[in-house]
């Protein structure tokens, strides 16, 4: 979280925008309105995707060995909650050799509409190209907290959380504990949720274990990336 708060302080400066950290800081990060307001702010160059902590680059490697073994399902679904602007799931589509039906839900219009023009060629990029004739990819405005209009129980076969816990959980715990359960619920059978953070294993595992019991719960380090460590949170089903 700590982190994230790093990166937003980056990159409302880079925007353009005047706040400083401390009105930022002291905003409730799962308000659709703040991100709605740093999704709209222009990009610097020609880059049409924006990552608060890191991309599908670096997120692959372990990605990819999860993935391959859940071919045995093809096309692999794929859920990224809050999937903002960032180039997670756009990377999977166009990188990723073998088929994937990507999913990308996020509260905010704002971002829905942002990856929906540049699906189509917007930003003067062109149209996104599948790595695998028969990928798709789709973007959704939705509540995550609520995916039963968008995910049918278990439906996914991975599902992607790159710092939507962190933000969720400053509007309280329980929203992110019911966050938790929807994603526990869109799983495929033996399928895997994981969560991208910062956030010290000390503090998220207990959550993690006490709200997905029956699963299994494991961490792994990742980076650092810009000078910071992560952590990835795998929960994968067991039934």
């Amino acid at each position: 979280m700590a982190a994230l708060c790093r990166t937003l302080h980056v990159a409302t400066v880079a925007g353009g925008t005047r706040r400083a950290l401390g009105s930022l800081a002291g905003s409730c990060l799962a308000d659709r309105h703040l991100w709605d307001r740093l999704h709209a702010q222009p990009r610097l160059g020609s880059v049409p995707t924006f990552d608060w902590f890191f991309g599908y680059e670096e997120a692959q490697s372990l990605l990819l060995p999860l993935l391959q073994e859940a071919r045995a399902t093809c096309p692999l679904r794929v859920l990224d909650v809050g999937c903002g602007t960032s180039n997670l799931c756009t990377g999977l589509y166009t990188k990723y050799p073998h088929p994937v039906d990507v999913l990308g839900v996020d509260f905010s219009p704002v971002a829905v509409a942002h990856m929906n023009n540049l699906l189509e060629g917007g930003q003067d990029q062109a149209p996104l190209c599948p790595a695998h004739p028969a990928s798709c990819i789709h973007f959704v405005q939705a509540d995550v907290q609520n995916l039963g209009p968008v995910a049918p129980s278990g439906s996914f076969h991975l599902v992607l959380d790159k710092g939507t816990w962190d933000a969720v959980a400053r509007g309280g715990l329980p929203g992110a504990c019911q966050l938790l359960s929807e994603c526990l619920r869109v799983l495929s059978p033996r399928g895997t949720l994981i969560q991208f953070s910062d956030e010290d294993p000390d503090v998220r595992l207990p959550c993690l274990e006490q709200g997905s019991q029956g699963c299994t719960v494991t961490v792994q380090e990742l980076g650092p990336f810009r000078g910071l460590t992560y952590f990835a949170y795998l929960v994968q089903s067991s039934h």
